[in-house]
């Protein structure tokens, strides 16, 4: 197992770098630095000359290539410990494992399309959907392996699992749509001011894209608030606890630096922080919600029944079992 949690530790953090490199891409206009070559780069897979686009866009590349080895040593390992506890079956991190590898070969046809459609937006952001699904997968890969103080979580706590599920929900469509408003024509300036519309540039679809990210954004942050206190009240486990505190901060974060893009008329650097922040509050919140299920891959028989019995009316608690 802890081969397995380093392995997918690495990998999610090279899959971090590599969808908030992704939006550096976008926001240098690198996207088609090898021109519609894929996946080599102008017949070749270095560098054909030293222009500015070109070695963002490679660099890119080197990323998802470095992020496809680390998924698919992760999957042979988890294949070739199939038979130790934990690693197969429901609850298991196999199963994740192999999906990361699936994800990731359909990211990079994904990548091979946008190219190929010279960064036509829907495309795009169904490219970002699909790195966020392998996040996500990355993430439930390292709970189950015991990371994130997974080993310390004593019990399945079904509230908050349902509330971290409806973040992750609230979460995904604030990309998208976040996304949609970077790739859409005149979205990201349709509307003027923060957090309401002091004046409108743009109608119809491109202010009905950017309004629509910015109620799910603050819906996000009021769940998150309720989140927050409800765990504090029901005195969940310290890393339950943490990880509910740090989303907290992150979209809290993330409201601010869109504030402050928008005021100063879209720099690129905040551009990039709000990805990269956005990115963060992402695998969070699929954290929250991977803890909350409780441990799955190294419990014994008697904790699983108790954990997948609640018709019976029994659950899990710090204290004990209570029926």
């Amino acid at each position: 197992m802890l081969t397995i949690r380093r392995l997918g530790a690495l990998a999610l953090v090279i899959g971090f770098a590599q969808v908030v490199f992704g939006a550096i891409v976008r926001i240098t206009g690198s996207g088609l630095g090898c021109g519609d070559h894929w996946p080599d780069c102008y017949g070749s897979f270095t560098p054909a000359h030293s222009g500015s686009t070109l070695l963002v866009e490679i660099s890119h590349r080197y990323g998802a290539a470095a992020l496809s080895f680390a998924i698919a040593l992760l999957a042979v390992v988890a294949l070739l410990k199939r038979n130790d506890p934990g690693v197969s079956g429901r609850g298991g991190v196999l199963r994740p494992s192999l999906l990361a590898v699936l994800l990731v070969v359909v990211a990079a046809l994904f990548g091979a399309v946008t190219v190929k459609l010279a960064l036509n937006p829907i495309v795009v952001v169904t490219h970002l959907a699909i790195a966020m699904a392998l996040l996500g997968v990355l993430v439930v890969v390292v709970v189950r392996a015991g990371g994130f103080g997974a080993g310390t979580v004593p019990a399945r706590y079904d509230r908050t699992l349902r509330s971290g599920r409806a973040a992750a929900g609230l979460t995904f469509l604030a990309l998208v749509f976040g996304a949609l408003t970077a790739n859409t024509q005149g979205a990201a300036v349709a509307c003027q001011g923060f957090p309401w519309c002091r004046s409108i540039t743009e109608s119809g679809a491109p202010l009905y894209i950017q309004v629509t990210h910015r109620i799910i954004a603050f819906l996000l942050l009021g769940h998150l608030i309720g989140i927050t206190i409800g765990v504090r009240k029901r005195r969940e486990s310290p890393a339950i606890a943490r990880v509910v505190w740090t989303a907290l901060g992150l979209v809290i974060a993330q409201v601010l630096v869109a504030a402050a893009m928008v005021e100063m008329a879209l720099p690129p650097v905040l551009r990039s922080l709000h990805q990269a922040v956005g990115t963060a509050l992402w695998i969070c919140v699929v954290t929250l919600a991977a803890l909350a299920a409780g441990k799955r891959g190294d419990t014994s028989d008697i904790e699983r029944i108790v954990y997948e019995s609640p018709s019976r009316g029994e659950f899990a608690t710090p204290e004990g079992v209570s029926t």
